[in-house]
């Protein structure tokens, strides 16, 4: 009966996320496609695409899309399926059936395992293939010659080495009028213009040229490259009723080898990389032990038309000339005439510039292999942080699903954003300082895993422990305690007193506190100083002890029936241990941290001023505890 129990439930669950699953993942697929469309639509747009190429464009964009859209339908589809079960109290239920929260999970998480799994032979052997097909087809439209339309009034300049211009055109009939061309195809000094009054445009069967048909007009043609010698060039004017010229334009699609993108980063699998990696690395190896040979061999060689007599040695009859012993150069210029002193400078200088000239060539070289390594490696590495990223997800949105219990699209949609916001700021920026070389390349890609797995593994302990992790009281108290924000003081008042507090040990009880307060001013005050603070000189223990005393004067207090001592409550401060009060109880980690760590300062400079508010309120305790004059001067202030 309990199994069948637990398969109708795994059954239910399953069949609660799965279509929430595929409306998110499509909805979120459609949005990144429409960025990848606001992206490229200059490149698609005015190029005469039929609807197929731009079908078969955008299947393989939305498959290259799925690594970014997969991991946030998993985020938002787990929230609201939570979410849901919360807000209707089915997860309730389930918990006071006897069943966990990571049991409820349970199918889920063999269902994301599987996707996981699934996402990395995605990444793997379908991502590459579709990448390939992408960019090369991206590419080709690129290249893709523009649709033909020529305005009215402004120079056409779309059509390679021709500037065409109409003043008028006859949409019906489809004549041009005014017609200009400047044909400049064989450079600016060679041109030819031809003036016609009408034209008649049409493109060729083969569609790679433009027939033009020109009416009553003139051609303009220089005869430079007939003459070239000549001083005069010559000039030729031609009248005709009618001409026709053809103008290469080739308005056809043609796609690009997709070779040539197969040997990129992007179109290689996981065995592939890791070849192209090592093989690579050995190259660069090769690269930098020959330079490292060659600085090693030769040196710097002597230069200059003479040198003095010295120790050389030859290495081959190619090398330059090595000296045994260190060369003196200002000897040197002393000791040789004028106009050799000169040749060795000049000699040195044009030498020294050669050199700097093939080294950073050589370094232009090792960098560009070191970024091929990276290229590489970030992909490597990218066919595992995407099934991260899915398992992770998971592990933050249910657990947080079942925290918030709110379904539908709003709260759980707002919640996804701002997380997926935070990875993708993250695992860009990891992207970016692995790619530039800044950190190692798996650090950066695997940055944003490791910034996501704590917020992952706490949510789901909060959950699994029924922890409010939104709880407005807990947070504001823990931050009233980090800064040091004093509370204010609640009394209740009781009508019914069992065990009455006599108006003597009330009095008594307030003095006792009050020699406790200025017994405890007198004690904290070596811990003013820098040195005394990090040493731990401020009596700690007499401040808890103090803070109990407090507390317990006043709980005692409230069973007086004295009007006096009960209008003293309110004002009596609430004490606090708060840790800047004494950071450390180690002298010598507290030196450690004074002398050696620069946020030494800062922490002392606000205890400090949580040390002005102590003693505040220890003088305002002190001055409550004084009977009457100190009332008068509580209210007073």
């Amino acid at each position: 009966m309990a199994i069948r129990l637990i398969k109708t439930l795994y059954g239910f669950i399953l069949r609660t996320f799965l279509p929430l699953f595929a409306m998110t993942f499509f909805i979120v697929l459609f949005i990144v496609l429409m960025q990848f469309l606001w992206r490229y639509i200059d490149d698609l747009v005015g190029k005469g695409l039929g609807v197929g190429v731009i079908s078969e464009l955008f299947f393989y964009a939305g498959v290259s899309m799925v690594p970014m859209a997969l991991p946030l339908a998993i985020l938002l589809a787990s929230l609201m399926t939570f979410g849901n079960l919360g807000e209707k109290f089915e997860l309730t239920a389930m918990k006071a059936s006897g069943i966990s929260l990571i049991k409820v999970m349970s199918p889920l998480i063999i269902l994301i395992s599987c996707i996981s799994v699934g996402a990395f032979f995605f990444q793997n052997d379908i991502l590459p293939k579709a990448q390939v097909k992408m960019w090369t087809l991206l590419f080709s439209m690129r290249q893709k010659s523009p649709e033909l339309e020529i305005p009215e009034g402004v120079f056409y300049d779309q059509i390679p080495g021709y500037n065409l211009f109409v003043r008028h055109k006859d949409q019906e009939s489809g004549m041009l009028y005014g017609m200009m061309i400047y044909d400049v195809s064989r450079g600016g000094e060679n041109a030819t213009i031809l003036v016609a009054d009408s034209a008649r445009l049409a493109m060729a069967p083969d569609m790679s040229h433009l027939y033009l048909r020109l009416m009553h007009g003139e051609q303009f043609e220089n005869l430079r490259q007939q003459a070239m010698s000549d001083r005069n060039v010559p000039f030729r004017r031609e009248e005709f009723h009618e001409k026709e010229i053809l103008i290469p334009f080739d308005a056809n699609f043609n796609r690009m080898d997709e070779q040539g993108m197969r040997n990129q980063y992007v179109g290689k699998n996981i065995e592939e990389l890791r070849q192209t990696i090592d093989s690579v690395s050995l190259r660069l190896d090769s690269i930098g032990n020959q330079y490292a040979d060659g600085i090693r061999r030769y040196g710097m060689p002597l230069v200059g038309p003479e040198l003095p007599k010295m120790k050389l040695e030859h290495h081959d009859t190619t090398a330059p000339m090595i000296a045994k012993t260190p060369l003196n150069i200002s000897k040197l210029l002393e000791e040789a005439p004028p106009e050799k002193a000169l040749d060795y400078i000049r000699s040195a200088k044009s030498f020294l510039r050669t050199r700097q000239a093939e080294m950073e060539m050589k370094s232009l070289v090792i960098e560009e292999e070191k970024k091929t390594i990276r290229r590489h490696g970030i992909e490597f590495y990218k066919k595992f942080t995407l099934s991260a990223a899915c398992l992770l997800f998971f592990f933050i949105g249910a657990p947080l699903g079942a925290i918030i219990r709110k379904g539908g699209l709003g709260t759980p949609l707002v919640i996804s954003i701002l997380l997926f916001l935070f990875y993708y700021i993250i695992d860009n920026t990891g992207y970016k300082m692995a790619r530039d070389g800044r950190v190692a390349v798996w650090v950066g890609m695997w940055l944003s895993s490791w910034v996501l797995a704590p917020l992952g593994v706490y949510v789901t302990w909060k959950a699994m422990n029924d922890s409010a992790v939104f709880d407005k009281d807990r947070w504001m108290a823990a931050w009233r305690k980090l800064i040091g924000t004093r509370p204010e003081r609640h009394v209740d008042y009781k009508e019914v007193i069992i065990d009455e507090v006599s108006d003597g040990e009330g009095y008594a009880a307030l003095d006792r506190l009050g020699e406790a307060a200025r017994f405890l001013l007198g004690a904290m005050r070596p811990a003013e100083s820098y040195k005394g603070y990090w040493s731990g000189a401020f009596p700690m223990e007499e401040m808890r002890q103090f803070c109990e005393m407090t507390e317990e004067t006043v709980s005692m207090l409230t069973n007086s029936r004295n009007q006096h001592l009960l209008a003293l409550l309110p004002k009596i401060p609430v004490m606090r241990t708060l840790r800047v009060y004494r950071p450390t109880a180690h002298r010598t980690i507290g030196m450690t941290f004074a002398y050696f760590f620069p946020i030494g300062i800062p922490v002392w400079l606000y205890a400090r001023r949580c040390y002005g508010n102590l003693r505040k309120e220890l003088k305002l305790i002190s001055q409550i505890t004084s009977g009457e004059a100190g009332l008068k001067d509580v209210n007073k202030a």
